[in-house]
């Protein structure tokens, strides 16, 4: 280690910049920024100089072989670069930006008033979305629900006249559709509408989606006074209607700041290694939204988290509000304001208050973290009693930390697949699920059942403990005693060792039939035990369980339907000669069917796009009908 840092140091410059250190495979395992790149990587070899905890105990020094450097000009150069490469690489060791859930939000493209734009770009739409992209879009929320998020939606659609089809729809729509006649569009799709009046419904959504309601409803009163004056009273109540929507929501917030401005404000939660942050937004004075988001593993100090997490939220083109509220003064603080004031294009406050409101809000935000972490660890306590509860009831060897679930799909023997799904610490595990397409059966369940556990199992023969293909703590086969005796077959026959006290549990699952008097319980039928276990309903194991079966189910049916559909694609087009994928999607998007193709002429053939002569000849050879059989003598 003395010798690697000598090595290293000698060739790292002073300057400012970001580091990259890696393993011996070339991983990159952390990513860092400094004043100067040799001071600050000169600490990670000092004993006492770094207190982290994968510093402090060896684990950097162990898997440390290289150190990466690059040289910016000064320190808001770093910390873009910094950001941009902890997104690319995912460093083992750095903060990530990981929520617990994917999060509705609302998109809206400013419209663009050049008289030349693209009608979707002079009539853009609110729609939801799921994913913040840099894409000069406005994005809204985020919201904990789908209903709240598309209640919000309704209300818009509501009082304020936005189209809702699609770009594609707009720009082929031939007549308005019943959004127009109802009067809650202006039918930009097939009916002369001004940009500028469009722009200034677009301009009142994103003043009532930013909460800023003052400003709104003064805009929506003189615009409401100017038209009953033009004596456009069918407009002016359309307005009114707005008004006293708007009016309505701004009654059901509630003020938690005076000051008129919008923030954002960061709350921390700290249990040992494992941090928890919440984002609380505040608009206009009002709470209008949180986000959670949890880490691991990380023992950095509260000031070196909040300053590697902020950027990083951000850089997603996420709202940047006037002010970001902090609880404590983060390394580089001017650097990172000055940056994020960038990121907005106007100046935005980097603020960790001592006293006053701000501090409410705070506490408000440390208290909503705190409940999130709590929240996240009850799930796991859950799923750890679950597990539990599930090998008490069946007598297994163990508490099943992985399982894996066994489907076969296909109709009436056609197309038969299987799925694999896995379950880790009761959660799937959707990078371990495997498809198969059934080789040798066709109708017969049992026999598919056998052919996917031998060629699943096969590879647990040399798999490593912590494998994928290594053997799972519960096999589970959807069915009854069949099923069951079919699965113990084949992994006897593969010199599977199931009696073995470390060895693995198998059993099938049978959803049992619905009868008059009620729905009869899941049975269970455990290999060993000659009578099925019935789990009751409403319990913690069959939850677990019927879920884990159901995304069998799932997963089975979605890959059969692909296989069908392939099939099903399958056309006379296929074999022509000098007819491939490219030309057949071209004929068909150009003639609308087979049929149209049988009965176009070599000539109009030839004028398809990408088709010659040849390849049209060769087309209607195929296609044309067989000559009329010769009458009988």
């Amino acid at each position: 280690m003395a010798q690697l840092a000598a090595d290293l140091l000698d060739r790292i410059p002073t300057d400012p910049g970001v580091y990259l250190m890696k393993d011996a495979a070339g991983r990159v395992i952390y990513v860092g920024k400094a004043k100067s790149l040799r001071a600050r990587v000169r600490q990670y070899f000092r004993p006492g100089a770094d207190a982290r905890f994968f510093v402090a105990a060896g684990f950097l020094g162990k898997l440390l072989a290289d150190v990466e450097t690059v040289v910016v000009t000064d320190e808001k150069e770093a910390l873009l670069l910094e950001n941009h490469l902890i997104k690319r690489h995912q460093p083992r060791f750095n903060v990530k930006l990981r929520d617990d859930k994917q999060y509705l939000v609302l998109r809206v493209l400013p419209p663009d008033r050049a008289p030349d734009a693209a009608p979707a770009r002079q009539f853009p739409r609110v729609e939801v979305a799921r994913n913040i992209r840099a894409d000069g879009a406005r994005y809204f929320g985020p919201y904990h629900s789908a209903t709240s998020c598309r209640e919000t939606l309704r209300v818009l659609n509501r009082h304020f006249q936005l189209r809702t089809c699609t770009d594609h729809v707009l720009e082929h729509r031939g007549r308005v559709c019943l959004q127009y006649q109802i009067q809650r569009c202006p039918g930009p799709c097939a009916r002369p509408v001004a940009p500028a009046a469009y722009a200034e419904q677009v301009d009142d959504v994103i003043l009532f989606l930013e909460g800023k309601d003052r400003e709104l409803l003064t805009r929506l009163r003189e615009r409401m006074a100017t038209r009953a004056a033009a004596e456009d009273y069918e407009v002016a109540a359309r307005l009114r209607d707005s008004i006293a929507a708007v009016e309505r929501t701004v009654s059901r917030q509630h003020v938690v700041q005076e000051d008129l401005v919008d923030q954002d404000v960061f709350g921390v939660h700290r249990e040992g290694d494992r941090a928890e942050l919440a984002v609380l937004f505040v608009r206009a004075g009002k709470l209008v939204g949180k986000r959670s988001f949890a880490q691991r593993d990380q023992e950095l100090a509260a000031a070196e988290l909040v300053a590697a997490f902020v950027p990083q939220y951000y850089a997603t083109g996420t709202f940047i509000p006037d002010e970001v509220v902090v609880p404590v003064e983060p390394p580089d603080a001017a650097v990172l304001a000055e940056w994020l004031g960038a990121a907005r294009g106007r100046r935005v406050r980097l603020v960790w208050p001592q006293r006053g409101t701000r501090v409410r809000l705070l506490e408000l935000a440390t208290k909503n973290a705190e409940r999130a972490m709590t929240s996240r660890r009850d799930r796991g306590a859950d799923v750890e009693a679950a597990l539990a509860k599930l090998q008490a009831r069946l007598g297994l060897r163990r508490p099943p930390a992985r399982i894996e679930c066994f489907d076969i799909a296909h109709v009436q023997g056609t197309e038969t697949v299987a799925s694999m799904v896995t379950f880790v610490d009761g959660a799937p595990a959707r990078a371990r699920y495997r498809t198969f397409k059934i080789r040798t059966s066709t109708n017969d369940d049992f026999a598919s059942m056998y052919e996917v556990l031998s060629r699943r199992f096969k590879r647990a023969r040399t798999a490593a403990a912590d494998d994928p293909w290594a053997p799972p703590d519960l096999l589970v086969v959807d069915g009854g005693k069949g099923q069951l005796a079919m699965a113990v077959a084949a992994l006897t026959d593969l010199g599977v060792a199931l009696d073995r006290e470390d060895g693995m549990d198998v059993i099938a699952l049978a959803q049992e039939r619905e009868l008059a008097a009620g729905d009869a319980p899941d049975r269970v039928y455990v290999r060993g035990v000659k009578e099925p276990v019935a789990l009751r309903a409403n319990t913690a194991e069959l939850f677990l369980l019927a879920r884990l079966r159901d995304e069998a189910h799932r997963f089975a049916n979605t890959f059969h339907r692909e296989r069908r559909g392939k099939a099903a694609l399958r056309s006379a087009l296929d074999d022509v000669p000098g007819i491939g994928k490219t030309r057949k999607a071209a004929l068909l998007r150009h003639f609308g069917s087979v049929a149209a193709i049988a009965a176009a002429s070599v000539d109009e053939l030839a004028r398809a796009p990408g088709m010659t002569r040849a390849a049209a000849a060769a087309v209607k050879a195929h296609l044309a009908p067989p000559p009329p059989s010769p009458p009988p003598e």
